[in-house]
């Protein structure tokens, strides 16, 4: 009888996480766990960006601010059906909510804030020192993921002065080279990297 009452506690537990997860908005800087039945080495954590859109292999850009993860669920599915024999089992949950900035004694030092997203082993928001590097930058994400265009990644940094954004590519097998910056490029707060998704054959 006691394992009866243990075991019915437990499902109505898992029920209601189920149910606040249904019932969550998801917001801007939320990191999402997506997770593809048929094709395990499509799962990852996605970050949702400033814009409320998320990117994931074979559903290209989807809405997710604003929505419930099963509603993000059928859309990556459906997104994704034409790449498979039937449309895929989708399953998304919210793995990590926006952060916060934490609260930091006057006399530590003083963190920028950077952004990193797409095939990152761990994208979303950084707090580095001043000084860090590119290619120090990619290294505390985690590094690249198997998809990544590793000849395509772009430095995108937005002048405070004029507002204006200057793209600027890199490419991680050289290391710098010709129409890329160099890996020793320092970050400047608010710099955003994105790692595109490595087309076909390439």
């Amino acid at each position: 009888m006691i394992r009866f009452f243990i075991a019915i506690f437990l499902l109505i537990g898992s029920a209601g996480a189920s149910l606040a997860q249904d019932a969550y908005s998801i917001k801007p800087g939320d990191t999402l766990q997506v997770e593809v039945l048929e094709d395990p080495n499509l799962n990852r954590n996605v970050l949702v960006l400033p814009d409320g859109s998320i990117n994931f292999p074979m559903a290209g850009t989807v809405r997710a601010g604003g929505r419930s993860v099963d509603t993000v669920a059928q859309t990556l599915s459906q997104e994704m059906a034409g790449n498979f024999a039937v449309a895929p089992t989708v399953a998304v949950s919210v793995s990590a909510l926006a952060p916060r900035a934490p609260a930091r004694a006057p006399t530590g030092p003083d963190l920028m804030n950077v952004y990193i997203m797409g095939e990152a082993n761990s994208p979303g928001r950084k707090e580095i020192l001043p000084g860090t590097t590119l290619i120090q930058f990619l290294a505390e994400a985690g590094g690249l993921s198997r998809f990544a265009a590793e000849k395509r990644i772009q430095l995108r940094r937005v002048d405070p002065a004029t507002k204006q954004e200057t793209v600027y590519r890199f490419n991680y097998r050289t290391m710098g080279g010709a129409d890329s910056i160099r890996a020793s490029t320092v970050l400047a707060p608010g710099d955003v990297v994105v790692i595109p998704e490595r087309r076909l054959f390439e």
